[in-house]
């Protein structure tokens, strides 16, 4: 069953639009948003979190839209992203009284549990948390609500390995119920290698690629080579190929890879290089 529904987002800001995107997320499933800085993926965020509007198309979560039930639309949302969303001046006690009169679903003994747990200061101000600090903050006041879905902006950059193992393992434990679900845009790609279920690519605001994250994996494959060993035949098959002195790297299709050449070397593509190839490319697969 689907818990987000994106259909047709259109958003003009004059000199970027927003055209046309529709996904869906189904329950208790990971979703990677990548793209390169300027893409849209803040702006379809904000579009679902309606921090701005949209010029046209229509967004449901758990088959409620924001026009018919406002705040039941937005309580269904935890949102975390790459800074903190409370003021520095304050301390846990002060953010334990807004979240009890901002949402009715929030669990105060869940709240104490998880800060007490992740060893965060209660008479340390905000501002003098470290970033991991924050981080697990933002995630004590999302956890401990009753949400649906969890949209994360950048979230995990710049934490150290551990915590954002720490994070990955929370992720997991969100869905686990198979009745909530994540839309996670983020650079650090290795994080959706790990745990994301789909993938989509979008470039100049326009959606490229909506794929499970095993297909897209199977889709391209890494190539590799000597400068002197290819063909303009060959060279039209690779995908946002890089050119050095002596070699080249680039993608192929799976299909393509098939019958090469064994003079190249082929080997599997993560999706960090699927998508710095595919915009060299100008966001074009082939």
């Amino acid at each position: 069953m689907k818990l987000l529904e994106v259909q047709h987002l259109y958003k003009n800001y004059g000199d970027f639009q927003l055209e046309d995107v529709s996904f869906s997320l189904p329950k208790g499933f990971i979703m990677g948003y990548i793209g390169e800085n300027g893409a849209g993926k803040t702006t379809t965020l904000n579009l679902i979190t309606h921090l701005c509007r949209a010029d046209s198309g229509t967004i449901t979560i758990d088959g409620i839209s924001y026009e018919e039930k406002p705040k039941q639309f937005l309580e269904s949302i935890g949102f975390i992203g790459d800074e903190s969303y409370f003021p520095g001046e304050f301390r846990l006690n002060d953010i334990r009284s807004v979240l009890k009169m901002m949402y009715p679903s929030f669990q105060e003994e869940k709240f104490n549990t998880l800060v007490t747990d992740w060893k965060l200061p209660s008479k340390t101000k905000i501002q003098d948390y470290s970033r991991g600090m924050r981080v697990k903050l933002m995630f004590a006041s999302v956890l401990s609500r009753d949400t649906k879905l969890l949209i994360l902006d950048e979230a995990t950059n710049g934490l150290d390995p551990v915590i954002r193992s720490e994070i990955i393992e929370m992720l997991q434990d969100y869905i686990m119920d198979g009745e909530h679900s994540i839309l996670f845009s983020t650079h650090v790609l290795s994080d959706l290698e790990q745990i994301a279920d789909y993938i989509i690519f979008i470039h100049n605001g326009k959606i490229l690629l909506n794929e499970t994250k095993e297909e897209l994996l199977e889709t391209y494959v890494m190539v590799h080579g000597a400068l002197s060993d290819l063909t303009e035949e060959k060279e039209k098959k690779i995908i946002g190929i890089t050119k050095a002195a002596y070699g080249f790297d680039g993608i192929l299709s799976s299909a393509d890879a098939e019958g090469f050449g064994s003079e190249f070397v082929l080997e599997k593509a993560n999706i960090d290089q699927i998508m710095i190839h595919l915009i060299k490319n100008g966001g074009n697969s082939r």
